[in-house]
């Protein structure tokens, strides 16, 4: 067979494995910066490395991971995929195209991996063949030729721990590509960082040497530490001016909500929680009505908030660091990266913007964050510090020091390690970007079709030098005055009402987890009012400390019960008794009822609120199957999934 890969003869010694891509699917920016560490040991392990955001080639995703010209010399294109797990199961916003057509292509579920009919019923796995034997429903060919690794990014605090890698690793075998080696999981409950990391150092790079060059060693990497390049230059302006008009094709892909989010005023501010209490969860409404907005939202979607860091925070980096906040500039590429820049955040914008909208300064650094900011220490004490908590061997000092500590980049560099000296693109470049936060909508469209709705817990918690961490974004909000404006986007939700109202639904939201179940009883109010449907029964399960304190709504759910909308209300007031009662206890004391309910009637199930709450009711309802159900305890989890996989079991946890 003719050689057919490019890489040009004078660049074959330098780059002897060839071409690689990188493919990823990202949420919040971590696979994305994974795939940038591989980009960065490229040459190192002798390979040519692209990156490429698989939201990039939605509309050609075959002819990009084919393409001829980054084929090796026995006609096969290599890739690895970097794919995080967003929520229960579900591909991050940008992987969604490569997802479906994946779920096309193999005939299988993302969460079950079990092959389908062409009707979409599980076939137990078994793939359908015709009469003659040949599959039906999977496209063997269609990833023919292609080598592959994939490392999944997950947390194993959720019921499908790693779906999203473990569903592409199984899908492209199924299409005709060929696994280089076995799929890698990351665990974010434990050190993801550190998975993945010993995934490439000693699983993914020796074997791509061994099997595309014959064992050569990587090159030794000099031990003198000089400051990294930067892959920007800053342009300072005199005087005022307005951000550039630039294509969307010319912005960084992971921060397209820069550019495309839209300006929202809050019209309606409240506190939910007594004032006895000490804690806060604020009621917020957001006005969506502005002519030309895209904010168009359907019931109990997620509304995407950017924060704004506190001032505080931005005028101790400018103090450390030496910035002129008032400064103007405009960014661009740095000497030889013009053909890899993508703007990163809309300028010219003054210093005071840069830090404030985009540059996430309170935040915990990934450990490769403080390796790039230990460059830049000018006292060795300061440059040790960093290393040492940047290697494999500090990840506990790392976790106790600045995770469990809350340990921002802004502590870093104006109190912990203040001989941090940096020019303002280095920083842009070495920071990560501000990233937004989703909160699920607890509003119906229906009835408030130009107001959005959000429920919000402020985070707050005391340090143990007795300073206070404070949330970016809940605290953003906590304080922002009615009239302000915040910047937002809508991100689709997997609440969805049963497109049969007669349907029943049981809602289980415990805290800001009776957001989407408020959603959803006011769409259910509404269809049964004003559509003049038949509305099925609404079971609501609530749980909170004290009915004094922190019952959310409380006047809203009594209206609900009165008008006959809410059929029950099952209540778990956990500190006021002796034993702590949460609503996965009472699920269980209402064991035959809720089985008639999802059995024999066919009922939806909604979950909300934190993952440990979110297991405690998935084993409970485990229970309930098995119990009344008599199925074994595999049969009973495959019940629950295949809710899931028809969209009866819907679940929006966090950690």
């Amino acid at each position: 067979m003719s050689t057919l890969y490019t890489v040009p003869d004078k660049q074959q010694q330098k780059y002897p494995g060839g071409y690689l891509t990188i493919y990823y699917g990202s949420q919040t920016g971590t696979a994305q910066s994974f795939a940038s560490d591989l980009e960065g040991e490229g040459e190192t392990n002798g390979f040519k490395v692209n990156v490429v955001d698989l939201e990039d080639i939605e509309d050609q995703i075959q002819q990009t991971v084919l393409h001829p010209n980054m084929r090796d010399d026995n006609g096969k294109n290599r890739a690895i995929f970097l794919m995080a797990t967003y929520g229960e199961g579900e591909p991050t916003d940008n992987a969604v195209p490569f997802v479906n057509l994946m779920k096309e292509k193999a005939g299988i579920d993302i969460l079950s991996h079990e092959v389908k009919d062409s009707d979409g019923d599980n076939n137990d796995g078994e793939e359908k063949k015709s009469e003659d034997g040949l599959d039906m429903g999977i496209d063997r060919e269609f990833f023919s030729g292609l080598e592959y690794a994939v490392f999944g990014l997950g947390n194993r605090q959720y019921d499908h721990f790693n779906a999203m890698g473990q569903f592409t690793d199984n899908a492209l075998g199924k299409v005709g590509a060929t696994r280089i080696l076995k799929v890698g999981l990351g665990d974010d409950d434990n050190d993801l960082e550190a998975d993945f990391e010993n995934w490439k150092d000693n699983i993914l790079w020796p074997a791509l040497r061994k099997k595309y060059q014959d064992g050569i060693k990587s090159k030794k990497k000099s031990k003198v530490m000089k400051l990294p390049d930067s892959q920007y230059a800053v342009e300072y302006l005199d005087g005022k001016a307005t951000a550039d008009d630039i294509p969307m094709d010319k912005v960084h892909s992971s921060s397209k909500y820069y550019f495309t989010s839209t300006a929202c005023t809050v019209s309606v501010k409240k506190e939910l929680r007594d004032a006895a209490d000490g804690g806060s969860t604020k009621h917020i409404e957001l006005d969506v009505s502005q002519p030309g907005s895209t904010l168009d939202y359907t019931t109990a979607d997620n509304m995407a908030i950017i924060p704004i860091n506190d001032e505080k925070a931005v005028e101790a980096i400018a103090k450390a660091l030496n910035f002129d906040l008032d400064a103007m500039f405009r960014l661009g590429p740095a000497s030889g990266q013009e053909s890899k820049y993508a703007a990163p955040f809309p300028t010219p914008c003054t210093v005071r913007d840069c830090l404030s909208k985009y540059c996430d300064i309170t935040g915990p650094p990934r450990r490769s964050d403080l390796k790039h900011f230990a460059a830049y220490a000018t006292e060795s004490i300061c440059k040790n510090a960093l290393l040492r908590m940047s290697s494999k061997e500090g990840r506990a000092e790392y976790k106790e020091k600045v995770l469990e500590a809350h340990i921002g980049i802004v502590d870093i560099v104006s109190r912990l390690c203040p001989s941090i000296e940096m020019s303002l693109e280095h920083f842009i470049s070495v920071c990560p970007r501000l990233q937004p936060r989703y909160y699920t909508i607890s509003s119906s469209s229906s009835v408030h079709p130009k107001s959005v709705h959000v429920t919000v817990a402020v985070t707050k918690s005391q340090r143990k030098d007795k300073s206070t961490f404070k949330g970016v974004c809940s605290n953003y909000l906590a304080d922002i005055a009615k009239g302000e404006k915040v910047q937002a986007f809508i991100r689709p939700s997997t609440f969805r009402l049963p497109s049969d109202a007669s349907k029943p639904i049981v809602m289980i939201g415990p805290g800001t987890g009776i957001a989407p179940m408020r959603a959803l009883l006011q769409e259910r109010s509404y269809q049964k009012k004003k559509l003049k449907a038949k509305v099925g029964s609404n079971i609501l399960y609530f749980g909170c400390k004290k009915k004094n304190l922190d019952y959310l709504y409380s006047d809203e759910l009594k209206a609900f019960q009165k008008d006959g909308i809410l059929t029950q209300l099952h209540l778990a007031f956990s500190r006021e008794q002796k034993e702590k009662v949460y609503v996965q206890h009472l699920i269980a004391k209402n064991a035959k009822d809720t089985w008639d309910l999802i059995d024999s009637q066919a009922a939806s199930i909604y979950v909300c609120g934190g993952v440990k709450m979110g297991q405690d009711v998935s084993e409970a309802l485990r229970n309930i199957i098995s119990q009344c159900g008599g199925r074994s305890e595999a049969e009973s989890k495959s019940y629950l999934d295949k809710m899931a996989s028809e969209g009866r079991f819907v679940q929006e946890l966090w950690a």
